[in-house]
């Protein structure tokens, strides 16, 4: 039994990555984030190591070079196979080379050759790369790194061989044999509140009295146990902006590079009124991952709830929030899939009882994580006349087959709109994002200490706010200006969400320096309209950001028109080829290539093949054994069980992709030997009725910590006990659980509507009565009665 973890040669030599250097740079909404990985030859012979490691799903790749001694060679990007070629020419004439390209499944897997390095020589690989933040529903602008790289479920029958696939040797997170470190500088035209983070910070540092600039770094001793997520804070962070790019001064005017940019941002606000009438129509589909991996704790540390058992608190919230008249159903998939119901149903107190009963009984036993099946079978299904379709997707994101997946979601865009979650660590951010994109949804990320609920509450509200529709965008830009847009034209807007928008300008005006654009929709059958004006003088030192931001939004919308046309629409493919070229952003088509030909002489000896371990997050007794299918690798992968930390060799090239289930109890573990506490919150929700209602029973009082007698003693007399049974709960949530509106606020809407129903002439009385027992001052106003 080998004693120590990682990627090892046969005599114990380590893996020759030593370390990781990470610098961001944020503008407001995008920042640049430049990596510096720092590899040695410790070995008697030239090495090839090989390092797969994952990208947010929105980056663009736009610099890769690498420092070997004292010489830097930049690499450049090139066609892809021509690429791949000069990498193997390259080390087969004995010089040193350098190939970075996106994975052929998904694009947010990236892989890094690093071939023919002398023995006892050191190389240094940097690579940039531009990303939008996403919006979160506090307001604040997540930056994601993504340390942790999860095992990707490849379907059975999926080509997993081919030389452009991405595979992964993996050690457990924590056992790298590499460090990390990270330092930011934040710029912002607003005051920056707060900077937070999943892993511990050092002190924000303000650099000028505004406090619209500062930096902020990792503390020491990261343990690559998690994706790395930084939270920026901004003032008036829904105030839209733009920002103007001037054009690469060496590029020609015409190109994308030769003309300034700019990059809006848009916050629409929706009239008050429109807000408050939610939606009591829709059919919603709840589809939940029941993988092996969704065993896995939602955060490493004592006391975390699995994923599986986060998702059945989740389903039971949604599952009393939904409105009277809507359909729904609940699907569950793995390598197979389950529906509750034949087909949707309309919602009422039997079938909310039935799917209740079936999501306790809900486990994570269907094997690896194939979401393409269901969403066949969910698409097979005809819609329902004025019940529009929304699609829920919860899963830890684990899939080989991104890019198939989305291209499925895209073509049945038209029929629903998808709100998607990625569940813990290493979740893909190509899928997750990828799936709302093209469903013109939206998509959130749950990690770390996250809750899972407040989160599906806010895309609940947005699926339940009325559709916008007859978008349009008009650009006004003085005379002798054009506008070339890159973005997609906008085919969702949701209140209070940013949208953003990319634009290339074209030709010089003769004095006019304001431009202006406008955002017209229909929202509930009523007009409504956002302007921002612009100037058009060119913001200095972005570094192309913007440029190459909105070059990455081009590219993203042609490689799904290509693969939508298989190919066959010409010029496409040429297309991608030569804007990546010019902007020097990566895409599917191409790769970075770089050679140092250093004095000439050819390597001797064995060229010896290393794959550098990527961190996983897994808990398991059970080794995790990952397929070391690829060209150039034939590596022994060491695999560690966290909880005992015993180490066994996995054996090259064993296929496990049909397995998913690394997170499986511990089998000798001890059976709990308490009842586990159960939240007041869930009780009292899992207590009330389709309806809205409650029912005066002694499981209420027990939440209410009182006894039944207690409970029905000051009911008002001509008040019926249902009513006061519902008035209580709204009075116990208000007075006690303020803190978790969020997650409740539907159902309690559900509660006062139906309280009006009953037109109860001593509401006033009842709240009264509700606070004195309760010990509470909530107004009536406040209940919204």
């Amino acid at each position: 039994m080998v004693n120590c973890c990682g990627l090892i040669t046969v005599k114990n030599e380590p893996v020759p990555l030593k370390s990781i250097v990470v610098e961001v740079s944020v503008q407001g909404h995008v920042a640049t984030v430049s990596s510096t990985l720092q590899y040695e030859n410790q070995e008697q012979s030239p090495l090839e190591a090989i390092f797969v490691f994952p990208l947010p799903g929105e980056a663009a790749v736009c610099r890769f070079s690498a420092k070997i001694g004292q010489t830097e060679v930049v690499a450049e990007v090139q066609e892809k196979q021509k690429a791949q070629e000069q990498y193997d020419d390259a080390l087969s004439s004995g010089q040193q080379a350098f190939l970075l390209e996106e994975s052929d499944e998904s694009p947010d897997v990236f892989k890094l050759s690093v071939g023919s390095l002398p023995p006892g020589e050191k190389a240094s690989v940097s690579l940039d790369y531009v990303t939008e933040l996403a919006v979160q529903a506090d307001d604040g602008l997540r930056l994601c790194l993504p340390a942790v790289l999860n095992p990707r479920y490849q379907p059975q029958g999926s080509d997993s061989g081919s030389g452009g696939s991405a595979q992964v040797s993996s050690v457990p997170a924590g056992s790298v044999p590499y460090s990390l470190s990270l330092s930011a500088h934040v710029s912002s035209p607003h005051p920056i509140s707060r900077v937070e983070s999943n892993c511990p910070l050092d002190p924000l540092n303000y650099l000028n009295t505004e406090k619209t600039q500062a930096t902020v770094s990792l503390a020491a001793g990261h343990q690559f146990d998690r994706d790395v997520e930084l939270l920026l804070y901004y003032q008036d962070t829904h105030q839209p902006t733009a920002i103007v790019e001037a054009a690469q001064a060496s590029a020609k005017p015409g190109s994308l590079m030769g003309d300034p940019v700019v990059m809006l941002s848009l916050y629409p606000e929706f009239p008050k009124d429109v807000m408050s009438s939610m939606t009591s129509h829709g059919e919603f589909l709840f589809v939940v991952d029941r993988s092996g991996s969704m065993e896995c704790p939602m955060h490493l540390g004592s006391g975390s709830q699995d994923r599986i058992g986060s998702a059945r608190e989740t389903l039971l919230l949604l599952l009393k929030s939904l409105p009277m008249g809507c359909y729904f159903n609940i699907i569950g998939f793995g390598s197979s899939y389950e529906s509750f119901f034949p087909k949707s149903v309309e919602y009422s107190q039997k079938t909310m009882d039935e799917a209740l009963q079936k999501v306790k009984e809900m486990r994570a036993d269907l094997g690896g994580t194939e979401i393409l099946q269901p969403l066949k079978h969910i698409y097979s299904q005809p819609c329902l006349p004025d019940q529009p379709r929304q699609l829920f997707l919860f899963t830890d994101g684990e899939v080989g087959n991104t890019k198939e997946v989305l291209d499925l979601v895209k073509t049945n865009a038209g029929s629903h709109r998808c709100f998607s979650f990625g569940i813990g660590e290493g979740a893909s951010t190509a899928l997750i994002s990828g799936v709302a994109k093209q469903a013109r949804g939206h998509a959130q990320f749950i990690t770390g200490q996250d809750r899972m609920q407040p989160k599906v509450m806010q895309s609940l509200r947005f699926a339940l706010q009325p559709a916008v529709v007859d978008i349009s965008v008009k650009w006004n830009v003085p005379k002798g200006v054009s506008v070339n847009p890159l973005s997609p034209p906008i085919r969702v807007v949701f209140q209070g969400q940013r949208a953003l928008l990319y634009a290339q300008l074209t030709g010089e005006s003769s004095g006019d320096t304001e431009g202006s654009v406008t955002v017209k929709y229909s929202l509930a059958k009523q007009p409504v309209e956002n302007q921002l004006s612009f100037s058009l003088k060119p913001t200095e030192n972005t570094g192309m950001t913007v440029h190459r931001l909105g070059a990455r939004t081009l590219i993203q919308s042609l490689e799904v028109e290509e693969r939508e046309q298989d190919g066959e629409k010409e010029g496409v493919k040429e297309k991608v080829i030569e804007l990546s070229v010019q902007s020097g952003v990566s895409s599917a088509f191409t790769a970075f290539i770089a050679v140092h030909k250093g004095d000439g002489e050819a390597l001797h000896g064995p060229l010896l093949h290393r794959h550098v371990p990527t961190p996983m997050l897994y808990h398991s007794s059970m080794p995790m054994l990952l397929s070391c299918g690829m060209t150039r690798c034939s590596p022994m992968v060491i695999a560690c069980s966290l909880q005992k930390n015993i180490c066994a060799p996995a054996l090259n090239a064993i296929e496990v992709f049909g397995y998913d289930n690394n997170c499986s109890e511990d089998f000798d573990s001890p059976a709990p030997t308490s009842k586990p506490v159960r939240d007041p919150l869930l009780q009292l929700i899992s207590l009330q009725k389709a309806s809205g209602s409650w029912v005066l029973e002694a499981a209420l009082a027990e939440v209410l910590v009182k006894t039944e007698e207690e409970v029905s003693k000051p009911k008002p007399a001509q008040v019926d006990q249902e009513v006061w049974a519902t008035v209580l709960a709204l009075v116990w949530l208000y007075g006690f659980k303020m803190e978790a509106q969020e997650e409740w606020q539907f159902l309690a809407m559900k509660a006062v509507s139906w309280i009006q129903a009953q037109k109860v002439a001593s509401v006033s009385e009842c709240v009264q009565a509700g606070n004195t027992l309760l010990g509470c001052q909530v107004q009536k106003d406040t209940l919204g009665l």
